[in-house]
């Protein structure tokens, strides 16, 4: 173009935005203010929307300088859009500020304000400016329900959806929509059926919102019956709508039904594959959860994050490090490995194929680490037995100002037990509810218990375990660990007392008799041992069998002990006792040495 207005620099502006090309779309706008041309207050309301939706909160930040600074700082559109930016980054202190320099008010700026609030879960605040509104719109009372249904407080929705409908201000698909998302996450199954009568009576069952988070509720719920009749009362059905009777599907494991309907979809997007890709995962099958994500890419969809992290966590099911290095490229290619959630997984990935150095990478190119990500590579270190870089990395996080978790504890205390590091296990032990406030768990007691027991601190274990039993299912981990550390020092007495205990709790798991029958073994209790083998039979339990696997060339191949049914069992038989002839003259010349 030989000459660019305004005009024509907002129009490319809005294009990118559209295409949901963010980053492009500031470049554009730097390019814009290089050229010389003023941007006026459509520029800055595109701009500020597109920093909004994708949570770019320090570019929102720059733009409101240069707002201020070009005099647009009384516009009321351009006002409204610094509130909605601020609220959607989750700063509501800068939203509110915002809107009391403001001159003039209307409806968006109330209800951005609004919205500001309740994202951060500042519900006290949003309460007060809810009541101060000088007009409640059917978006502020939308606003609100969503909100505190994001949070599952379903009765205080109820609530204000009775308030609602006593103002004469009629609900519409989007307050039954908030309503269902309410009774979802809060898992109230009554409710959630309540509202569906109320859906249906009021006439907005066939509006899309409405029926999809329908579907939604039910699938959640795995009550695919309903969400079946849901689907199929819907005359048009999005693709929201196929992708939620998919997940339904997955959910109480009709594969099966899933794949026809996937097979049946007019038109598949990422979230289609994705969700096939994850639900095959969830069932055990790995290499048709791959073959999907390589189907998406033969159609020609473009992954995101969501799909790259579904398809790295079949990877570390399957533990096949070459499938994970193709789209660790892949990820790579398409930008996505300084992302968090991607990057998390790559770094579980690895450490799961065994992989550290990459692990420690892949975790080095995360552009902001979140608490997963510290969780993520403190695990992957304490699965490799790295004690020392576990515990540097712990002091990293803490010194970064991020506050460990449950989860982070878990990782800790597992490899402090792992690494024999007694004293320091039980320093954060204690801290966790000393200094971060935070309840023991099942995992936190049993690996305590597996720690001191290890370290042959029986008493002080069958002590803490006596201590924080306050559930079956704590009591049964305990037991667990306590009689595996039995079992390891040989101390028979409180072996076979635990394994009685341990018998009652689960009666129908073969760990006792298995634990009690090795530890008669170490002692030389043979008969006995017998005895608890036959007792296990008569029970009608089996030892789970070992099972080990290898990668080659790309493919799996899995061995699992008293199964002699793979083809090559004959030479790899030969070629095992190759290696333990060598072994053994080997460690004979050691010996003569």
């Amino acid at each position: 173009m030989p000459v660019r207005d305004v005009v024509a620099w907002n129009s490319m502006l809005t294009g990118y935005s559209q295409l949901c090309l963010q980053r492009e779309a500031l470049s554009f706008f730097q390019q814009m203010r290089a050229s010389n041309t003023r941007p006026d207050h459509f520029t800055f309301t595109a701009t500020l929307s597109l920093c909004a939706g994708a949570g770019l909160l320090w570019d929102g930040a720059k733009l409101h300088a240069q707002v201020v600074v070009s005099g647009y700082h009384s516009s009321l559109p351009v006002n409204n859009s610094l509130i909605d930016m601020y609220g959607k980054c989750w700063r509501p202190f800068c939203a509110g500020k915002v809107f009391e320099d403001m001159s003039e008010a209307n409806d968006v700026s109330w209800c951005s304000l609004l919205f500001a609030y309740t994202n951060c879960g500042q519900f006290d605040v949003a309460s007060e400016v809810f009541s101060l509104m000088p007009r409640k719109i059917d978006v502020a009372w939308n606003t609100m329900i969503s909100g505190l249904g994001r949070c599952g407080q379903i009765e205080r929705c109820l609530d204000l959806f009775k308030e609602m409908r006593n103002s004469l201000c009629e609900p519409d698909q989007w307050t039954y929509s908030a309503l269902m998302n309410a009774c979802t996450e809060s898992l109230e199954f009554f409710y959630g059926c309540m509202v569906h009568a109320i859906v249906t009576k009021s006439g907005w069952i066939c509006a899309v919102e409405a029926s999809n988070s329908l579907l939604s509720f039910y699938a959640k719920f795995g009550s695919i019956i309903d969400a079946t009749n849901v689907f199929k009362s819907t005359g048009m059905q999005s693709q929201f709508s196929w992708n939620a009777i998919i997940d339904a599907y997955m959910q109480v494991g009709e594969i099966h039904e899933a794949f026809i309907t996937f097979q049946n979809m007019p038109e598949k997007n990422v979230v289609s594959w994705t969700s096939m890709i994850a639900g095959y995962t969830r069932h055990g099958y790995g290499e048709e959860a791959l073959g999907f994500f390589i189907g998406m890419m033969r159609n020609c969809l473009l992954p995101d994050e969501c799909a790259f992290g579904a398809v790295l966590h079949t990877c570390s099911n399957l533990a096949v490090l070459g499938h994970g290095r193709m789209f660790h490229g892949c990820i790579i290619h398409y930008g996505f490995h300084a992302y968090a959630y991607v990057g998390n997984g790559l770094v579980n990935m690895y450490a799961k194929c065994g992989d550290i150095d990459r692990s420690i990478l892949a975790f080095n190119d995360i552009f902001e680490k979140d608490l997963v990500s510290f969780n993520a590579m403190l695990f992957a270190f304490g699965l490799h037995g790295k004690a020392k870089q576990a515990l540097q990395l712990y002091e990293d996080m803490v010194a970064s100002g991020t506050d460990p978790d449950k989860v982070t504890f878990v990782g800790l205390l597992m490899t402090c037990s792992h690494s024999g590091l007694v004293e320091k296990g039980r320093a954060f032990f204690e801290s966790m509810s000393s200094i971060y406030g935070l309840s023991y768990e099942t995992d936190h007691v049993a690996c305590m218990v597996d720690m001191l027991g290890r370290s042959g601190f029986l008493a002080e274990a069958k002590e803490l375990a006596i201590k924080y039993c306050k559930a079956d299912e704590v009591q049964a981990s305990s037991c667990e660990a306590l009689l595996g550390a039995c079992y390891s020092h040989g101390e028979l007495r409180i072996g076979n007392y635990l394994g009685e205990a341990l018998n009652v709790l689960q009666p129908y798991k073969e760990t006792s008799y298995v634990l009690r029958s090795n530890l008669y073994c170490t002692s030389g209790q043979w008969k006995e041992a017998e005895m608890l083998r036959k007792a296990m039979v008569d029970e009608g339990l089996k030892k789970m069998p070992g099972c080990s696997w290898i990668e080659v060339n790309n493919k799996v191949t899995a061995f699992v002990a008293g199964n002699h049914s793979h083809p090559t069992m004959e030479d790899l038989c030969r070629i095992l006792h190759f290696l333990d002839s060598g072994i053994s003259y080997s460690s004979f010349c050691h010996f003569e040495n």
